[in-house]
């Protein structure tokens, strides 16, 4: 086989992408770029209004997106969200695991309800909804991109009160090192983006209950969300043909390593 020099492209016509999480932060951001990189882009979350404005702001740039609603923690949702964007918008072959939330407490101090939706949306949503995802391109023998969007706190833990978020990114990173090798000979890539600390919703409450951690920091700055973009593509495009089972770090050197 002949390659082009540079073997380089961030091309996604025809591609179908499905964001969860999409109406604020990063997933807002990651649907933009998807679509900015020609994928038709599914986005999701449970706040459809925000969803419109997304699709709004994507139509308006060129792009195209449809919105829908979706609950990470509803079972049912997520064995069905994935026929619905197919029969809307076609088969999906992206599919970007971006919900999440924090904990914010004490482990000894959490509530069961709490450690149950923590892990039902950091852990068990991406799990099942790359496992539909990757039943249907396998059985159309097709390939693929899952990029699970795990943290930094998977690998290294302040004692902050987040514990269990660490745990459950910690399981994401593990999840995705797994599925690579069960997934590799049906040619769906699945890979992981570990961000440090990034300005984005979840990152605000943080900020108002401890602070500005980013004086903290070597460089004493936050990410912005499009600093994120080159990550993002690398692993969802024909250029990580090669690539899987990878988690790529991006903290700009905020860590204690």
């Amino acid at each position: 086989m002949t390659y082009p020099l540079p073997n380089f492209s961030t091309d996604l016509t025809g591609q179908v992408a499905l964001v969860t999480g999409a109406s604020a932060g990063l997933g807002w951001r990651f649907a933009k770029v998807l679509a900015a990189a020609g994928a038709h882009v599914a986005v999701t979350a449970r706040r459809t209004d925000k969803l419109d404005a997304l699709v709004a702001e994507i139509t308006a740039a060129g792009g195209k997106a449809q919105a829908f609603a979706l609950d990470v923690t509803d079972a049912d949702q997520l064995k069905t969200i994935v026929g619905t964007v197919e029969a809307a918008m076609g088969p999906v072959t992206i599919l970007i695991n971006n919900a999440g939330i924090p904990d914010a407490q004490r482990a000894v101090k959490m509530s069961l309800d709490l450690i149950d939706r923590v892990l039902d949306t950091n852990v068990r949503a991406p799990f099942i909804l790359s496992c539909e995802v990757a039943r249907r391109l396998i059985e159309a023998e097709t390939p693929g991109r899952i990029v699970n969007i795990a943290s930094m706190a998977a690998y290294e833990y302040g004692g902050n009160g987040a514990a269990l978020y660490s745990t459950s990114k910690g399981a994401v990173v593990r999840m995705t090192e797994a599925l690579s090798v069960e997934w590799a000979k049906q040619h769906i890539n699945v890979n992981a983006i570990a961000p440090g600390a990034f300005n984005s919703e979840m990152m605000d409450g943080m900020l108002a209950r401890v602070g500005d951690i980013s004086q903290h920091f070597r460089r004493k700055r936050l990410g912005d969300p499009a600093q994120l973009d080159s990550a993002l593509l690398f692993l969802v495009s024909p250029s990580s043909d090669f690539v899987t089972g990878t988690v790529l770090k991006v903290d700009d050197g905020q860590g204690s390593r």
